[in-house]
Parts: C-alpha cells; sequence; structure tokens
C-alpha cells in the first residue's frame, strides 16, 4: 500500500503577465504592511463567516507529507473566554514576577505589555491554534506527522494574513506555559498549544507603538544575476 502511486491532477495555475505580476505584488505588500498586532479590541460582534473563510484560507498552507497537523479551537463563548483570561493571567504574572529574564523584560517594556490581558474577554473571537503530534489517516491508524511546528506557523502566517485582509485586528498570544487551553477547550494531550490568536475589530481609538520594521536589505540577500 506504501507503495501505491500517488493520484494526480492538473495543476490550476493562473498564469500572468510580468505588469499584472508586478501589480500584484506591490498591491498585495501594500494591503499587508498595514497590518498590526492590535491589543484594544472592540465588542462588536464579527460575523462567522468571515472567520470560517479565513480559516479555510489557513487551511490550505503546505505541511509535512501533507498531513495538515493543525487544529483551531475557535472561541466565542464569554464564559469560556473569562476561563481563559483568568488561566492566561496566572501564568503571565507568574512570567512577569519570576520566570521571565531582565533582558526580556527589557525587550517588552517599549511594547507596554504586563500581565492584565482584558482583550482574551473583550474580543469576540479567540483561537487557539494547536499542532497535532499525530495524527488518523482514513482506516484509522496512528501517523506521525513531519515538520509540525513549521506546518503550524505557516498556516498561522496565512491566517494572520487572511484576517487582516478582511478586516479584522490580530493579536498573537502566547502565554507560558499553555497546557490550560487543552482542558479548557476540549483539546487531546497529543495536540500542543501553540498560541492563542485574538481577533475582531480594533477598539475606535486603539493606539499602536510607533515601530519601524527592516529594510529589504535588512531581512534578504540576493545570490546571482538579476
Amino acid at each position: 500500500m506504501g507503495n501505491d502511486k500517488i493520484k494526480t491532477q492538473p495543476l490550476a495555475f493562473n498564469s500572468q503577465a510580468k505588469d499584472e505580476m508586478l501589480e500584484s505584488a506591490s498591491n498585495f505588500y501594500n494591503m499587508v504592511r498595514s497590518r498590526r498586532t492590535v491589543r484594544e479590541f472592540s465588542d462588536k460582534p464579527v460575523p462567522k463567516e468571515i472567520i470560517e473563510n479565513c480559516l479555510r484560507a489557513a487551511g490550505t498552507a503546505p505541511s509535512g507529507a501533507n498531513h495538515q497537523p493543525w487544529h483551531f479551537a475557535v472561541i466565542s463563548d464569554p464564559e469560556l473566554k473569562y476561563k481563559i483570561r483568568e488561566g492566561a493571567e496566572e501564568e503571565e504574572r507568574e512570567f512577569y514576577e519570576s520566570r521571565a529574564p531582565q533582558e526580556w523584560l527589557n525587550a517588552l517594556a517599549p511594547l507596554g505589555t504586563d500581565a492584565n490581558k482584558p482583550f482574551l474577554e473583550i474580543a469576540p473571537y479567540l483561537i487557539v491554534i494547536f499542532g497535532e503530534k499525530f495524527s488518523f489517516d482514513i482506516e484509522g491508524n496512528k501517523q506521525k506527522n513531519y515538520y509540525v511546528s513549521e506546518s503550524v506557523g505557516i498556516a498561522t502566517g496565512i491566517l494572520i494574513t487572511a484576517l487582516h485582509n478582511a478586516g479584522l485586528a490580530t493579536l498573537t498570544h502566547t502565554p507560558a506555559p499553555m497546557k490550560f487551553l487543552n482542558e479548557l477547550v476540549g483539546r487531546p494531550a497529543t495536540e500542543k498549544p501553540y498560541m492563542i490568536l485574538v481577533t475582531g475589530y480594533p477598539a475606535e481609538n486603539a493606539e499602536v507603538p510607533a515601530i519601524t520594521r527592516k529594510s529589504l536589505g535588512e531581512i534578504a540577500s540576493f545570490k546571482g544575476d538579476d
């Protein structure tokens, strides 16, 4: 069975002229560069269909052996959001008071973060992202997943970009440790929580830190002819 040849189908590829490609690349960059991490959210409801379509986009991400080792637990229930906030703030207090090295605290200081996380209750949706160490094939056989962290990271990046493109703000929140999330949202111990992705509309007067991003020359190098 392991030697069976994989089924194939024609590639659906949208070819564009060079000028169209340049315009598409420029338009995408201009859209995504306006994305900012937001910590002040509105409680304005977000249509569930928007979240569903953004999750469908995340599900198109490449993954090791195409095992798609991710699970997105979508939380909108106020009581459960409150419990997640309680658990996260408990871990965050320990982090800020005893676990975090001073160097890390110094790096966080300009962002104004602390153990208080009201956005976990205010934002309409929390998406808890899990990586699956194992999965099961169509016959129910357990199979190891490969490149789980890399695969989940790519899917999360697509999800963040899809939500931004849909007009929503996001915040990546990673209380440590995060095992309390498995029990709260009913996920098995074989899944590792990677982050809480907070999403919704930004608060009306939301502010973000004034930051700069590295230039292309600082983040990329090119070897070879143009």
